[in-house]
C-alpha cells in the first residue's frame, strides 16, 4: 500500500501551524461532477475555521490481468494520472483555503481505503466532506457505503448536494 503526504510548507512556525491544522476536512478526489461542490465547501470551511483540507485519491486495482506486464503498465499510468490530478486539485485547494493540503494516495478499493484512512488517521481528520450526486441513480456509491457505516465512524460527515452553486456554497460555509 502506498501513501504520500505533503507536509505543510507554509513557512509558518510550529505554533501557528498547529492552530491552523486544528480542523482537517477530508475530501475524496475522483472524476465525479460533485467533487467541485465538496471541495469548495471543504476549502471555505477550512479557511473560515483556521483549518486545512486533506485529499484522498485511491488508485483502484486494474481488472486486466491476462499479461502481468500490461497490468503493471496500466497501474503505473493510473498512478501518474492520480498524481497529475492531485497537483491540479491541490493548487485549487491552496488558492481557496490559503493552505497546502495534506495529500494521501492509496492503492486498493476506494471504500476500503477510505475506511482504513479514517481509522488510522481518525484523530487527524475532523470531518469527511462528500459531494452528493444529483442524478437519478442516487447519491453515489461512496455516500451509500459510508451511510451504511455511519454509526461506526469516529468523525462527522458533511454531504454537500451536487446541485449547489458556488454562491450557495459560499453562503453556507
Amino acid at each position: 500500500m502506498t501513501e504520500s503526504e505533503r507536509p505543510d510548507q507554509s513557512g509558518q512556525g510550529a505554533d501557528s501551524s498547529a492552530k491552523k491544522a486544528s480542523r482537517t476536512f477530508l475530501c475524496v478526489v475522483d472524476e465525479s461532477e460533485e467533487l467541485h461542490q465538496a471541495l469548495r465547501f471543504a476549502c471555505r470551511r477550512a479557511r473560515n475555521t483556521g483549518g486545512r483540507v486533506a485529499l484522498l485519491y485511491v488508485v483502484e486495482p486494474v481488472e486486466f490481468q491476462h499479461w502481468m506486464a500490461v497490468g503493471h503498465l496500466m497501474e503505473e499510468e493510473r498512478r501518474e494520472q492520480a498524481e497529475e490530478m492531485l497537483q491540479v486539485v491541490s493548487s485549487v485547494v491552496q488558492r481557496l483555503s490559503g493552505a497546502i493540503p495534506v495529500v494521501y494516495i492509496r492503492e486498493g478499493k476506494l471504500t476500503e481505503e477510505l475506511m482504513k484512512l479514517i481509522d488510522k488517521e481518525g484523530s487527524a481528520i475532523s470531518v469527511l466532506v462528500l459531494g452528493g450526486a444529483s442524478g437519478k441513480e442516487g447519491p453515489g456509491r461512496l455516500i451509500s457505503h459510508v451511510l451504511k457505516r455511519i454509526g461506526k465512524l469516529p468523525i462527522p460527515i458533511t454531504i454537500v448536494p451536487g446541485t449547489l452553486s458556488d454562491p450557495e456554497i459560499d453562503e453556507i460555509s
